[in-house]
């Protein structure tokens, strides 16, 4: 569960710094996010 917060925590960090121009852009990165958090969690099963 640790690495999966941990992956977690450095992949939103990555793209806060990437840094996005547009609305859009920000919902790329959050969906990005999200698709690694769950592929994450599916290997920690």
């Amino acid at each position: 569960m640790k690495r999966v917060i941990l992956f977690a925590s450095l992949t939103i960090a990555a793209l806060s710094l990437s840094g996005c121009n547009t609305v859009e852009g920000v919902g790329k990165d959050i969906k990005s996010a999200g698709k690694a958090i769950e592929s994450g969690a599916n290997g920690a099963k």
